[in-house]
């Protein structure tokens, strides 16, 4: 069996936020969720758009506010903590940052050179540009100006799978849109509610040259997670049926499959492609 991994800048910024630290407690980076607040400004790490630095700069601001002496954190503390404060990373921010290493390392330079945001107005683009991270949602990654759709037998390492919403819900989430005055680059929903949503695949496991195991990071809240569940965390996808798609396959996650797997689940329902970056 051959193994194929993200670069180590990529596969580093991967454990920044699964083994997130502060002194000597430790937790996955919870996953933030602004369906119900739609924020598009302010500090990226309250908007779900934060580096590890910055989520790392907020904790210890928001921290020596509530005078939380360093000492006092616990690995449960600071998860708590975090999520209470609105302190996480989505699914599409933390796909940025991964991609972004993972650019660099391969001699690309900055990500923010190549990325489009197509389909909007000049205004929009020319905030998108001053402000790349904020702006890059699951639409921009799989739109055709940033990335193209590849069969399963040629996946690799800093590909990504987008799940976004099947056609024939996209007018009426459109309709949506504009009656609640939504900016273009609002997250679309899938039929059952789910919004759009990203996976990085930061490993691939081969036998004889065809790939039989993907190994993907995200960040995702399950509706078990419960309040501080929900976070950075990563699945596998079994390749068992090899002339099928991606769909087709054996997810795990958590423990999980079929049909007691969410993420399995939110893939089934929506437009499911394996993608990648142009450059």
């Amino acid at each position: 069996m051959n193994t194929k991994l993200l670069s180590k800048p990529a596969l580093d910024t991967i454990d920044q936020y699964l083994h997130f630290k502060v002194g000597t407690a430790e937790c996955a980076v919870p996953y933030f969720n602004n369906k119900k607040k739609l924020q598009r400004a302010g500090l990226r790490a309250a908007i779900g758009k934060g580096s590890p630095k910055e989520i790392f700069d907020e904790v210890e601001i928001a921290g020596m506010k509530e005078k939380i002496k360093p000492e006092v954190w616990t690995d449960v503390l600071l998860k708590k903590f975090m999520c209470d404060s609105d302190i996480g990373i989505d699914c599409s921010g933390l796909a940025y940052y991964i991609l972004a290493a993972e650019n660099r390392a391969r001699g690309k330079g900055s990500i923010d050179r190549h990325i489009s945001f197509p389909n909007r107005s000049f205004l929009r683009r020319l905030a998108a540009k001053f402000r790349p991270v904020e702006n890059t949602d699951v639409l921009t990654f799989s739109n055709e100006k940033n990335s193209m759709s590849i069969d399963m037998q040629k996946i690799e390492p800093g590909d990504f799978i987008t799940m976004t919403a099947n056609q024939e819900t996209g007018q009426e989430n459109k309709d949506k849109d504009k009656k609640n005055n939504f900016q273009e680059d609002a997250p679309r929903q899938n039929k059952s509610g789910e919004r759009n949503h990203i996976v990085v695949i930061h490993q691939v496991d081969y036998q004889n040259f065809a790939p039989t195991a993907i190994h993907y990071t995200h960040s995702i809240a399950w509706p078990d997670d419960g309040q501080y569940g929900h976070g950075v965390r990563q699945g596998m996808i079994e390749i068992l049926e090899p002339t099928k798609g991606i769909v087709e396959q054996t997810w795990t996650e958590k423990e999980k499959m079929g049909q007691e797997n969410p993420t399995y689940l939110r893939a089934k329902i929506s437009k499911t492609e394996i993608r990648r970056l142009k450059w």
